[in-house]
């Protein structure tokens, strides 16, 4: 029997519960199992969430007329039938948006705007990343942060600069990447640039050599990051390898200067924020000024 949306959400406080005891007694096994179930019941919500929101709008059947059956010349233009569009709407809300942000964030390797974020999903995993999902959802992770704590294996974060640690305009991470990785200074723009393509190109290499041609829109992708990277494209010549070799050619020239410029801003980090604003970032300054009544005259 599916279990209701009241059912699911008492579920996610006890596991939340659960993990918070695990952490705290530093049992990683039990804090991993509780992690893996926390992920499954996550998504059983979701899609019944999602169930639920379909049944509200859907007609009443019981009152609709009975027709003629269609012609079977119309069969082949027809629209899916509703136990189709509900497979397909399962399948869909199976994998919750932050899920599917995770995992474009993941093969990507780096902080990256909810546009690359999209088209990596469309890319490699074959189904649109709705954006209208990713304009609240830094906003939402905050807001879970600030009310379980570290109840969640992850959360999508921002990405902070490395002079004022507020949030980088545009830019989303994950939690669990060290304090460094999710600065960004003076070159690292560049180096996230060269981390994104490494990430592209190695899925790429991944899925050929398992047997799965990757798509039309990765190899796409992919030709754009190549075509702003010096030696990496060549002749109409796409290939992944030299791709990644170029991209590391390219990022060996900034990375220790960029390495220190991030490392310096996350010691700054750590001593001078919450554990809030380590992941979401410090007030701009203007949000200060106006909570404080502005500054004194």
């Amino acid at each position: 029997m599916t279990a209701s949306l009241e059912e699911l959400e008492e579920r996610l406080s006890q596991l939340r519960v659960r993990l918070r005891e695990a952490r705290r007694a530093r049992d990683t096994a039990a804090a991993s199992r509780i992690r893996s179930e926390l992920r499954e019941v996550e998504a059983a919500w979701e899609e019944a969430l999602d169930a639920e929101e379909a049944a509200e709008t859907a007609p009443d059947e019981q009152q609709v007329p009975l027709r003629a059956p269609a012609p079977r010349t119309a069969r082949a233009t027809a629209p899916p039938s509703r136990p189709a569009l509900r497979e397909k709407r399962s399948h869909q809300a199976a994998v919750p948006a932050r899920e599917q942000v995770h995992q474009s964030l993941t093969l990507l390797g780096a902080p990256a705007a909810p546009k690359l974020i999209s088209s990596v999903y469309e890319a490699f995993f074959g189904e649109p990343l709705v954006a209208t999902k990713l304009a609240s959802l830094r906003r939402d992770e905050e807001r879970s942060f600030k009310a379980q704590g570290y109840a969640r294996p992850y959360y999508i974060c921002a990405a902070l600069t490395y002079d004022r640690l507020t949030p980088a305009r545009g830019l989303l991470a994950i939690s669990v990447w060290p304090l460094q990785r999710r600065v960004i200074g003076p070159l690292s723009l560049r180096v996230v640039f060269l981390t994104h393509a490494i990430g592209v190109a190695e899925q790429i290499e991944r899925l050929t050599a398992a047997g799965h041609p990757p798509s039309d829109a990765a190899w796409q992708l992919l030709r754009r990051f190549a075509l702003n990277i010096p030696g990496a494209y060549d002749n109409d010549d796409l290939d992944p390898a030299r791709v990644i070799s170029a991209a590391r050619t390219e990022i060996a020239v900034h990375q220790k200067s960029d390495d220190a410029e991030r490392g310096a801003a996350a010691d700054r980090a750590r001593a001078q924020l919450t554990d809030v604003q380590q992941l979401f970032g410090a007030a701009p300054l203007h949000n200060a000024l106006r909570d404080t009544g502005g500054a004194s005259r």
